[in-house]
């Protein structure tokens, strides 16, 4: 029988050693962040009937690579989970082969398919797409990695970011038919088509984490 939960010594082993770590990545790619595409993995792996464990333990390390330069996060990551030798008590060789690349191929902007379905689904989870959330994280990496940047700097470079990524011709890429995401995409872009709603989202997330940022 598949199993529908993840082992519970890897889950106290993934909660003791990784999830602190993510601590260190600020509020976009932060503990609260990591926990939510570790739900959303699970679910997706029960749906189309994955390794839970797998799932899991990828999810936990999907952005443990941003310990290092950001561009490359997803080839760090995928060395990390690879060299952590604590994860031969669960998985195998191969399995363990699969998850590197899973974690290797989760971002976004990659330039190919995910090679396996565990790609598919950490980068389907990973793309948070609930609209607050997006909009909220790219206003929280803005202010945590531009702190130089003016309120109307900032308001430009969100601009830009939901244009290259969540507009029609954005490089964003969903892998799991009728996920959630797909209602959530249309609803970011219909948000994108009214520069004035998009304005009033933007000034009040600003204000919001501007504080949180400086507190």
């Amino acid at each position: 029988m598949m199993e529908t939960t993840p082992s519970l010594d890897l889950v106290h082993f993934v909660e003791t050693n990784i999830l602190p770590r993510y601590a260190e990545f600020g509020r976009s790619h932060g503990i609260s962040h990591v926990q939510r595409v570790i739900s959303r993995s699970l679910v997706l792996a029960r749906r189309v009937g994955a390794d839970i464990n797998m799932a899991y333990a990828i999810a936990a390390y999907h952005d443990i690579g941003m310990s290092g330069p950001r561009a490359i996060h997803h080839i760090t990551g995928g060395k990390i989970l690879a060299a952590d030798q604590r994860l031969r008590k669960w998985f195998s060789a191969e399995q363990i082969k699969l998850m590197r690349e899973a974690v290797e191929d989760h971002r976004a902007s990659t330039s190919h398919a995910p090679r396996s379905i565990y790609g598919k689904i950490v980068a389907e989870a990973d793309r948070d797409l609930e609209p607050e959330t997006v909009f909220r994280r790219t206003v929280q990496f803005g202010l945590e990695n531009y702190p130089e940047k003016s309120r109307e700097e900032q308001w430009q470079r969100f601009c830009q970011h939901m244009e290259d990524k969540y507009s029609p011709h954005g490089y964003i890429s969903l892998w799991i038919p009728g996920s959630p995401n797909e209602e959530y995409l249309k609803q970011i872009r219909a948000t994108l088509t009214d520069t004035k709603a998009l304005r009033k989202v933007f000034d009040r997330l600003f204000e919001e984490e501007n504080a949180a940022h400086e507190a």
